[in-house]
């Protein structure tokens, strides 16, 4: 069976990565495109991103902002951890969910833990969870990055995880890699023998396989009206 249409069909409702008290007619889709002409400010800055999140969900009376799955973006161009003159990596791999620090992050689907790290360059995920998970003989694996450090210090390798259970919190700028509070999320086939950590990031050379090798976490969550 084809992959998308195999997740797609693991449930029939939205599957929850956030807090479930978050109603889904709370969240709002959002571009941070490079093309996207209301991005007028630093956007290298985590401060200034705050004050237009902040701005952006009161204006469309939401509490979640989400997209950028495959989205081309500007704002890794401040780290040399993505933007390197042989590898430039710009194109995002993962759906991000921006809301506030401490926001508890949930298994998306049951299954264990498979590895955890704090991933701390500049730019990076900071604290990151990522989950294994077997349905019908097929393995895959979900990774959720920019949480608190509290996130990742009393877990351990093969700490089995029910579906909608509390895993982590959200960080702030100070531990996330320097953003904005958010949740990146993000769908593996193959970790390629990678530990707590894995690509959020491609360059347009490496697009076809990790478009392949991570496919849309909509699948799952099923959101409307994703940009």
């Amino acid at each position: 069976m084809e992959i998308n249409s195999f997740l797609t069909k693991l449930s029939a409702s939205p599957l929850y990565v956030i807090d479930t008290s978050i109603s889904l007619k709370d969240y709002v889709p959002i571009s941070i495109s490079s093309k996207n002409k209301d991005l007028n400010f630093d956007v290298f800055s985590a401060a200034e991103w705050e004050t237009y999140l902040s701005k952006f969900l009161k204006e469309k009376n939401a509490k979640v902002a989400f997209g950028g799955y495959l989205e081309e973006r500007d704002i890794y161009n401040r780290s040399g951890y993505f933007n390197s003159e042989e590898n430039k990596r710009n194109i995002h791999l993962g759906i991000d969910l921006w809301c506030n620090a401490k926001t508890n992050v949930l298994a998306v689907l049951e299954g264990e833990v498979h590895s955890f790290k704090n991933n701390n360059n500049f730019g990076d995920y900071g604290p990151t969870i990522i989950l294994k998970h077997q349905f019908k003989g097929i393995i895959f694996y979900s990774l959720y990055g920019h949480l608190s450090t509290k996130s990742i210090e009393n877990i351990k390798i093969g700490d089995t995880v029910k579906a909608g259970e509390k895993i982590a919190e959200l960080g702030n700028n100070t531990v996330n890699g320097d953003y904005a509070p958010h949740l990146h999320f993000q769908l593996i086939l193959n970790m390629e023998a990678n530990f707590g950590d894995y690509p959020g990031v491609s360059s347009k050379e490496k697009l076809p396989f990790y478009k392949q090798n991570c496919p849309n976490p909509n699948t799952l969550l099923k959101l409307p009206n994703e940009i």
